[in-house]
């Protein structure tokens, strides 16, 4: 058995391509993904007033240190993750965007729009018109 498992991976480290594909240089940046999606997905369907204004300025700031030292192995080694890289520039855009609607909802009458456009819906659905069968009865 051990000698097929060394057998089996002996093959996959002979191509590179399936070398990387099976390392930790892929899918660690691959799964550190689902910080950026979880922002886009944010951005697009939650409310900016659940938003914290700590936590994004803290992923603004983590996303672009280590954005700086995902490409760091570029200056020493030669080459870096593209993957990685990408990851933390779509976190900080991400990021970017949602302190944005932060101070916009926070600081420069975000709230208060939504507040009257929340209250001018109920207004207008207090104040339908009662369906004829109804208003006879």
């Amino acid at each position: 058995m051990a000698a097929a498992i060394s057998a089996l991976n002996a093959k996959i480290r002979s191509n590179p391509a399936l070398s990387y594909f099976c390392s930790t240089h892929f899918w660690g940046p691959v799964s550190n993904f689902g910080i950026p999606v979880a922002a886009v997905l944010d951005i697009t369907r939650k409310d900016p007033e659940i938003i914290s204004g700590k936590m994004t300025t803290a992923l603004v700031v983590y996303s672009a240190v280590f954005m700086r030292y995902s490409m760091a192995p570029l200056i020493d080694v030669g080459e870096f993750t593209l993957i990685i890289v990408g990851c933390h520039f779509v976190n900080e855009c991400a990021q970017l965007a949602q302190g944005y609607r932060y101070i916009n909802y926070w600081n420069y009458g975000g709230r208060e729009k939504s507040l009257a456009e929340k209250a001018k819906e109920v207004s207008a659905f207090t104040a339908a018109p009662v369906a004829p069968e109804i208003a006879k009865k």
